[in-house]
């Protein structure tokens, strides 16, 4: 086979040792590192010595991280998905993955991911935290719920948020010894005062002295949580500053909150340069139906793993977006789930948010709604044919006008 990069290294990366082969016109040379900071100098020095050009290395969980810090402009390094480069089972060892990793280097055989730059991959720690600050939170609220059913108190079922402004001050007056359901109905707010019957039946129950002793716990871990997404977010929103007006643009989405759009900026980043398609970007994110086709029969549509905090976050907006009215998303949910599937309908609107987001950064523009009728109007004899097969089919004769 050519060889494409005559002078390149594979490494097999641990946590505490990493293996390098070195493939150049002169041979092959091997060397084991470990991976404190001062030894992986050493491995750039050894590198930069023997004149090489290339590095490449399996995505081993945050281990790849630490290398990647220290030769990253030194060296053009790619990180390469473990799936892509599995060897021939057998006669498996450090030195032979790193070997196989740098033969496959050489020839051109192996695609690196997509990396960003140090700032982007700073702000994607900081959002991804949040996130899971966020995920952690909502665990609190369920175990919250889990202790009030334990103690027969109904609040859920019929207050739509337990920590809401009128949840919370029931909690707190529980937990300070308050038992009538009365007192603790009338504490209501807002809409949730016209269900003063069902409240005061929900909140008959048998809290006990270690139900309160764990709710109090549980409010003040509630309270630290929101104190560190506060902080996280004022954090991140000093970081926006050169993506604020893409942000505000996406904001415009329906169903994409400031929250979910600084997500996806922080993952896919503001420029769309290195994603040649809208298509090549749909496929990074697995939004996009998967191709598993042999005899010519089509096996598998599965989407299959992929980032798994772009598409999340995606997949939330697209909940919020089915749930608007009169819009092009909407009515895009509605035309799919009755033949595919609620999921199935969920990820193409994830995957229209995403395509949407792809040419709105890249052409500088903002959202334009298509409207609720755009498949009516786009197939519109075929809908008038439909309708009056229909109506036939129940014994009536319809005639059409222009309105």
């Amino acid at each position: 086979m050519e060889t494409v990069y005559p002078r390149c290294c594979g490494l097999d990366v641990h946590k505490k040792m990493v293996t390098a082969c070195v493939l150049t016109p002169d041979g092959q040379e091997t060397r084991t590192f470990a991976t404190m900071t001062a030894d992986l100098l050493k491995l750039g020095d050894w590198l930069q010595e023997r004149r090489v050009t290339h590095v490449a290395m399996e995505s081993t969980g945050v281990y790849w991280k630490p290398v990647y810090n220290l030769l990253e402009g030194e060296f053009s390094v790619l990180i390469v998905n473990a799936q892509h480069i599995k060897a021939v089972p057998g006669r498996k060892t450090d030195v032979k993955d790193a070997e196989w990793i740098a033969d496959l280097l050489r020839h051109g055989l192996v695609r690196g991911s997509f990396i960003p730059d140090r700032a982007q991959r700073e702000l994607r720690e900081v959002t991804r935290y949040r996130r899971s600050l966020i995920q952690q939170r909502a665990q609190e609220i369920t175990r919250i719920q889990k202790v009030l059913e334990g103690a027969n108190i109904k609040l859920a079922s019929v207050a739509t948020d337990v920590v809401g402004v009128s949840g919370r001050a029931m909690l707190e007056a529980m937990i300070s010894g308050e038992e009538d359901p009365k007192v603790l109905a009338e504490m209501a707010k807002g809409r949730l005062r016209n269900k003063q019957a069902s409240l005061e039946q929900a909140l008959d129950g048998l809290l006990q002295p270690h139900h309160r002793m764990v709710l109090s716990v549980q409010l003040s871990h509630l309270d630290f949580l929101d104190k560190l997404i506060a902080r996280l977010s004022e954090d991140i929103a000093g970081r926006m500053g050169p993506y604020e007006e893409t942000i505000q643009r996406l904001d415009t989405i329906p169903g994409m909150g400031r929250e979910t759009a600084e997500e996806v900026v922080a993952e896919i980043g503001a420029d769309m340069s290195r994603f040649p398609t809208s298509a090549h970007l749909a496929s990074w994110a697995r939004l996009s139906p998967g191709n598993n086709e042999s005899a010519g029969k089509r096996k598998s549509g599965r989407t299959g793993h992929g980032n798994r905090w772009l598409r999340p976050a995606l997949v939330q907006a697209a909940w919020a977006a089915v749930r608007t009215k009169n819009t092009y998303l909407a009515s895009l949910y509605h035309r799919i789930a009755p033949r595919r599937g609620r999921k199935r309908a969920i990820i193409a609107v994830a995957h229209a948010i995403l395509v949407a987001i792809y040419f709105m950064i890249r052409r500088n523009t903002v959202w334009h709604d298509l409207g609720e009728n755009y498949w009516d109007n786009r197939h519109r004899d075929a809908v008038l044919h439909r309708a009056l097969r229909r109506i036939n089919s129940l014994g009536y004769v319809a005639t059409l006008a222009p309105a």
